[in-house]
Order: C-alpha cells, then sequence, then structure tokens
C-alpha cells in the first residue's frame, strides 16, 4: 500500500470554518524555458491539466532552444525565497515539485523553505546536466544531496540520470535495477523514486515507482522514434498535482505516466531540433485528437491502472 498524505484544505476558509471552494494550489521552483518544452512553461500546462492552480517561482532561465542549451542564467537565492514566501503567506499549498533551480544557493534557500512546510508532499525531477560546466554541475548535485533530498518524497529521473549521480561507483556488469537506484536514493533520506528509461524488449521502454524494500509499481511503454525534451519535468509536475489533489501514490504514478505517454504520442516539432510534449492534447478538437485506437492500444500495454487527467 502507497501512501496518500494527510494536506491542508484547498483554499481558505470561511467564517464557519468550512473551505470555499479553490482548486488545489501546487508550488513549482524552476527555471524558465523559452523554448517552452520543459521548465515552468511543462510544469505550468501539466499542473493545470490535473486541475491545479500553480504558483511559479522562477529560479532562473536557460537560453536553449529545441535542440541544446546554450547557457543557464540563475536567479539570486534572496529573490528566489523572496517570490516564495510572498505567495506561501498568501495560499495554502498541497504540494511542492522542484525542477532545475540554476545553483547550490538557490538549492539551500529553497531546502529551508520545504523544511517549514515538511507535512506537504515534494517531487524533486533531476533532469540531464551533461551540458553543464563541470565543477558547477558537482556542486548543484552535493547541495541537492545534502539538502534537497531529505526534503524529498518522491525522486523522478531518468534511469542513465540517477545512476550516473547515484552510484557513480557501480561495477557490476548489469545495470542496477530500480530497488538499486531506490536504495541509494534512500540513503539520503528520500522514501521513493520514480525511475524512468529502463530498456526493455521488443522497443519498450519501462518506468518504475520503487522504495528501497521493493518495486512498488511498473509501467511499460512503446518506445517512441523521435527524440523529446521536456517529457521529465512533465511527468514530475504531474505527478505533483496529482499527489496534491489527494490521489495516493502509486495511483498518482499510474495516472502521470499515462498522462505523459498521451503526451509524447501527441508530441510536435515546433522548431529544427528535439520534439516536444503535447501537454493540452486533451484540449483539442476531435479532429485533431490522435486515433483514440491508437492511444487506447498504447494504454493497454501499461501495467497501471489510469484516472483523473482527462484523456
Amino acid at each position: 500500500m502507497t501512501p496518500t498524505f494527510d494536506l491542508p484544505p484547498a483554499g481558505p476558509a470561511e467564517a464557519d470554518g468550512a473551505p470555499l471552494a479553490s482548486l488545489p494550489c501546487v508550488m513549482a521552483f524552476n527555471a524558465n524555458d523559452p523554448s517552452g518544452a520543459g521548465g515552468l512553461a511543462a510544469d505550468l500546462t501539466a499542473m493545470a491539466s490535473a486541475s491545479c492552480h500553480v504558483l511559479a517561482v522562477v529560479t532562473g532561465s536557460y537560453v536553449r532552444d529545441t535542440r541544446s542549451v546554450h547557457q543557464h542564467i540563475a536567479f539570486d537565492d534572496d529573490a528566489v525565497d523572496e517570490q516564495a514566501r510572498c505567495a506561501l503567506e498568501d495560499m495554502a499549498v498541497r504540494g511542492f515539485k522542484v525542477g532545475f533551480v540554476g545553483n547550490a544557493e538557490n538549492v539551500s534557500k529553497i531546502a529551508e523553505i520545504l523544511s517549514d512546510y515538511s507535512d506537504v508532499p515534494v517531487v524533486s525531477y533531476l533532469p540531464e546536466l551533461a551540458w553543464w560546466d563541470e565543477v558547477e554541475r558537482e556542486n548543484y548535485l552535493d547541495a541537492c544531496a545534502e539538502l534537497l533530498l531529505p526534503q524529498t518524497t518522491v525522486l523522478v529521473g531518468n534511469h542513465n540520470t540517477l545512476c550516473r549521480w547515484l552510484l557513480p561507483d557501480w561495477s557490476e556488469d548489469r545495470a542496477p535495477g530500480p530497488r538499486e537506484v531506490a536504495r541509494a536514493a534512500a540513503e539520503h533520506g528520500v522514501p521513493y523514486t520514480l525511475v524512468t528509461g529502463f530498456n526493455a524488449p521488443d522497443q519498450y521502454l519501462e518506468s518504475h515507482l520503487a522504495s528501497p524494500e521493493a518495486v512498488l509499481a511498473t509501467a511499460r511503454y512503446e518506445r517512441f522514434e523521435a527524440t523529446f525534451h521536456g517529457a521529465g519535468d512533465t511527468l514530475s509536475a504531474a505527478l505533483c498535482a496529482l499527489l496534491a489533489a489527494g490521489n495516493d501514490l502509486q495511483d498518482a504514478c499510474a495516472e502521470a505516466l499515462t498522462y505523459l505517454d498521451q503526451c509524447l504520442d501527441a508530441g510536435f516539432q515546433p522548431g529544427m531540433g528535439h520534439a516536444v510534449p503535447d501537454r493540452l492534447f486533451w484540449a483539442h478538437d476531435e479532429t485533431d485528437t490522435p486515433d483514440p485506437e491508437d492511444a487506447a492500444e498504447r494504454q493497454a500495454l501499461a501495467q497501471l491502472p489510469v484516472s483523473g487527467i482527462p484523456h
């Protein structure tokens, strides 16, 4: 049995103490992505698709296109803190999503904020950072391990990316499994890890929700031919929003993975580089949506139940 969370009411209280009707609020710490593929753009559209109100805290900005990252400009940590504290003093949040926040100072400031809301679930996503300066990358990852992971409820990341970070001295011939990645994350205080991108036979990819003790859920989807940018931010944002809406972890994970698969199935190539998930696929006219038989066939491949985000 995976957990549910004792969350605050979704909205402010009336005079008699009853909460006003409101969407659940979720705070996202992430960088702006001017390509629109990942970062806060992914958080806003994915969380809105799950009927959440997003408190978007800008931690910096990428200088990038759909092909690659050219640079990242980090905000001052006090600017990040002031954005978040001002919103949090006004609105009750039911979930935090932490993406790429630019430097170790911002990680430290965000960790301080999260420690004041220890009853609220935190979804942390680690993107691929091979584009970054090695020294800055190592300082950032060290800060994440020491300060952010102890506050994290679910760590989300690609199998290769998480293994290089958490299991750098792995020496066996086989690749680490999901429980081994989860155990490595648990050494830093993370109870659950959602590991994506496991290669499976016949051109399939698997994702596993794991704790150090067990693999709690597995989903298998057919591999796409296109290379996408923004998939990890989309998945982690959807997962955070679904937890904020009151779903238990396994159901939220199932729905987030299926939502991502549908976003990728409806994806498009706006520029000369990678494809982009269509996180608003469900809002298109019926004539613009993917063939429902194809969508049903892909959904049937998953080993997890689904509910919640529009299909």
